[in-house]
């Protein structure tokens, strides 16, 4: 579906926006009329001025470009690599590795204390430097919910504050930063944190959205995915489509000459 012209309903319900506008010298957000997409398996050509891309992957040429860092988790395929060089920067229960149990293979990064948040967001502030310099213009840090699979041991204060670190260091970069999970996070605790927009995943089939609507206005990026239907794809077309950039994509992302690849946006 290619992203719909607005007329009369955009008329009704600018009213009701609440656009969120960022402070002067805050980094440039993107243009809430423009396509997304969401990329995280590989880069591949799209006709879409919004790109979310892994960060070890390169911008797309000509759009606004995320750089996704798994803040709060290892990433899949990483897991040697933190037990070589941040073996006390792990979660563990008893010397046992706790890990993401929908992703095994994403171990849960410790966020118990000041000294190893600091430790942490040294490591998250390498990647993010890394983002600007390759030319992105936001970071995606995911997992901010890390704490509700960590078996108790976490808190959400400990993973704010964490976000926090990640947040200055995004800005100090010249980068936007999203909040990413965590819909519940009340308004003015995500503008406590610092956070210039958010990647909502699934809330319109949550009931999540008007959460951050609340906190970002048109600053959000919207992806719904096609193994809940395109039924919860359709209604957030019809309710948030004049809004902001709303994208269906399959659950594991997959390239588009792979089997099982889907994408639609509106």
């Amino acid at each position: 579906m290619a992203r719909h012209v607005r007329f009369v309903l955009v008329l009704l319900i600018a009213p009701l926006l609440v656009p969120f506008a960022p402070a002067s010298g805050a980094p440039v957000l993107f243009d809430p009329d423009a396509d997304v997409d969401y990329q995280l398996s590989g880069g591949y050509d799209v006709a879409a001025g919004i790109v979310v891309r892994d960060r070890t992957d390169e911008p797309a040429p000509g759009a606004y470009n995320l750089c996704y860092v798994n803040a709060f988790q290892t990433q899949p395929g990483a897991l040697s690599w933190w037990r070589r060089e941040h073996p006390g920067l792990l979660l563990r229960e008893r010397g046992r590795l706790v890990r993401d149990p929908g992703w095994p293979d994403e171990a849960l990064l410790d966020t118990r204390t000041a000294a190893k948040r600091t430790r942490i967001a040294a490591v998250l502030d390498r990647w993010v430097a890394g983002c600007a310099r390759d030319g992105f213009d936001a970071v995606e840090p995911d997992n901010l919910d890390s704490f509700t699979r960590s078996e108790g041991l976490l808190r959400r204060r400990q993973n704010l504050a964490l976000a926090t670190l990640v947040v200055r260091a995004g800005h100090r970069h010249g980068l936007a930063v999203a909040q990413k999970n965590l819909a519940e996070l009340p308004a003015a605790t995500a503008r406590a944190v610092g956070f210039d927009l958010a990647v909502a995943e699934d809330c319109q089939v949550y009931d999540e959205c008007g959460r951050y609507r609340a906190a970002y206005g048109r600053a959000v990026l919207e992806v719904e995915y096609a193994d809940d239907g395109r039924a919860a794809f359709r209604e957030a077309c019809a309710l948030r489509g004049p809004v902001w950039p709303i994208v269906l994509r399959d659950r594991d992302l997959r390239l588009p000459d792979q089997k099982g690849y889907r994408r639609d946006a509106c």
